[in-house]
């Protein structure tokens, strides 16, 4: 009886401390330490950051309202942020991992990330967000799963496999960040790595002798789920499997219309699920491909990524070309059709039992109107910065939503522009002011010359529109108001629009940014601030208890006891694990 009563007071004490709101979700606990290796994805020795000395980093695999525990701990020589790209973080933007929520975690110091995954599934990945540090990266997937009594709306996979790709210099993100500060592009890359790996040498002119590159290995008859994530720096990618169709299932969140391609274009930042088919017969293995879009082909040929899908039953080698990337040189509109072609499964369930369609976004009046114009680089001050709206982004030193915390003046200023600027561009930590319940409307408007895409912390999006030109107010009838995809990232043309809509039903401080990393490095972006102005609402956590203080409230912050920490986190994790035994043998 005194063991038992000592345990409930323990548990009691624990489930206080988690928070009631998670009482009834199961725990995922995952220790992440984030460490320099030495690795040679394409043939020469350089520095990488790994994650577990893990390059790419372990795959989180969860299921809809897990509550996540990571323990991170920093071992690089600077400052570290983890950033769960596509994960909402429902009523808790503490836990985003960007500068505008967090303050970063010290060289040496743990921290530890705790987040539901709150009525969500889908692909999606994390990677460090902080000093170009994904350029040499410390990225990995993330799987969130349906619960069991939420089904799949398609058999349920072989098996399922990651793949993360991207293009990769051979310099690490240091050197990187010193071209980009002296005001300089970073030029073509060096190749496309896929899971991490160089490519299969299918030409020996092309590609060097002592290349590892990555194996997909297969049993034939059978279909796998292949989750891909464009985790690069800002090339856009065609990914294609020789002689397999790629049947789309899912992007981000949100299950699709079902369609075969033979390649399908994945921009930075974007990730998709497709369901392979194992239905060749096996003569010799085949090419996975992952090319550079929208470039002068012959000059960046070495820029391709090649893995090898193998059968158990193969018979040989992969020989010959590659297949071919899409023939569009002169038809800029196929890529815009394919991504137009991609749309919302309306009678699937999501992670809830109602159809995925039921949430009519289409007839939802607009309660604000963003237009968001890009253009190449420009001078300012004699940096050479980028923009959005005439406005290139600061970081501020106190993080935004900790400045509004503590109520400390002269952060930033809410008052981003609801159309582009007319005067010269300025630096400025302007927000813009996000109406809680509202419905806004966000025009991406690219007058640069390459692609970029898009991205908001916080909340999966309907893109409902994309062309050529500038966006106008009658484009608006061009707007697909029923099955527009809801995803957290969405690409836009050089020369184009796109339009996505957002429900304003989460409260934060959230981060509006370009993924092309060297955009997004020179101040593309801005954060949207959602607030409940009710009093005494329960609509966000809390600041959690392990916040880090800097900038103005630096002097809040105190040492870490980095042995008692760490200690003390691996209990709480061990413990949280235990806690359905324990109940069980008390019962």
């Amino acid at each position: 009886m005194a063991g038992h009563c000592i345990f409930s007071l323990l548990a009691i004490n624990i489930c206080l401390l988690l928070g009631s709101s998670f009482a009834d979700d199961p725990y995922a606990n995952f220790e992440f330490v984030v460490s320099y290796i030495t690795a040679s994805p394409l043939g020469v020795p350089q520095q990488v950051i790994a994650v577990n000395k893990k390059f790419p980093g372990p795959t989180i695999n969860i299921t809809t309202n897990n509550n996540v525990v990571v323990n991170v701990r920093n071992k690089l020589d600077e400052n570290l942020l983890i950033h769960w790209s596509g994960i909402q973080q429902r009523r808790s933007s503490w836990q985003d991992g960007l500068l505008g929520t967090n303050c970063p975690i010290p060289p040496k110091w743990n921290w530890t990330y705790q987040f539901q995954v709150k009525d969500q599934v889908g692909s999606f990945y994390y990677f460090p967000s902080l000093n170009f540090q994904k350029a040499s990266g410390g990225f990995g997937s993330i799987i969130v799963n349906n619960r069991a009594i939420i089904p799949i709306p398609f058999d349920t996979p072989h098996g399922d496999i990651t793949i993360v790709i991207g293009d990769w210099y051979i310099q690490n993100h240091t050197a990187l960040r010193k071209t980009l500060n002296a005001g300089k592009d970073l030029g073509m890359p060096d190749g496309v790595l896929i899971n991490g790996k160089g490519p299969y040498r299918y030409n020996d002119t092309l590609v060097p002798a002592g290349i590892d590159y990555e194996t997909l290995s297969v049993e034939p008859g059978k279909t796998y789920r292949l989750r891909v994530s464009n985790v690069g720096i800002s090339t856009s990618l065609n990914f294609r499997i020789q002689n397999h169709n790629l049947l789309l299932a899912e992007s981000e969140g949100s299950y699709t219309v079902q369609q075969n391609y033979t390649s399908l274009d994945i921009h930075v930042g974007q990730s998709y699920s497709f369901l392979v088919t194992m239905d060749q017969n096996a003569s010799s293995d085949y090419y996975i491909v992952a090319s550079a879009r929208f470039v002068n082909e012959t000059i960046w040929q070495r820029v391709t990524g090649v893995g090898i899908l193998h059968y158990s039953n193969s018979k040989g080698k992969a020989s010959g070309p590659l297949p071919a990337a899409p023939q569009d040189q002169f038809d800029k509109t196929y890529s815009m059709n394919q991504a137009r072609s991609i749309r919302w499964n309306v009678t699937a369930s999501g992670a809830r039992p109602n159809p995925q369609g039921s949430f009519r976004y289409g007839s939802i009046n607009v309660t604000d109107v963003y237009v968001l114009k890009n253009k190449p680089p420009v001078m300012i001050d004699g940096k050479r910065r980028t923009t959005l709206s005439g406005i290139s982004f600061v970081n501020p030193a106190t993080p935004i939503r900790l400045a509004d915390e503590y109520k400390v003046k002269g952060v930033y200023k809410l008052d981003f522009p609801t159309k582009p600027i007319t005067g010269p561009p300025r630096m400025e930590t302007s927000v813009i002011n996000g109406t809680y319940r509202g419905f806004m409307e966000v025009i991406l408007q690219n007058n640069d010359t390459k692609v970029q895409t898009y991205h908001m912390s916080g909340y999966a999006f309907f893109v409902v529109g994309m062309d050529y030109g500038e966006w106008t107010e009658n484009s608006r009838g061009t707007y697909n108001k029923w099955d527009g995809i809801a995803r957290s990232t969405a690409q836009v043309y050089p020369g184009a629009w796109t339009a996505i809509l957002i429900s304003m039903d989460n409260v934060g401080i959230w981060n509006l940014r370009t993924e092309n990393l060297d955009s997004w490095y020179l101040g593309q972006e801005t954060y949207v601030r959602v607030v409940n102005p009710e009093p005494n609402n329960k609509t966000e956590f809390p600041i959690p208890d392990n916040a880090l203080f800097c900038g103005a409230l630096s002097k809040m912050q105190k040492p870490q006891d980095i042995s008692s920490a760490s200690s003390m986190q691996r209990w709480l994790a061990g413990f949280i694990l235990m806690i359905p035994a324990l109940f069980s043998a008390f019962a």
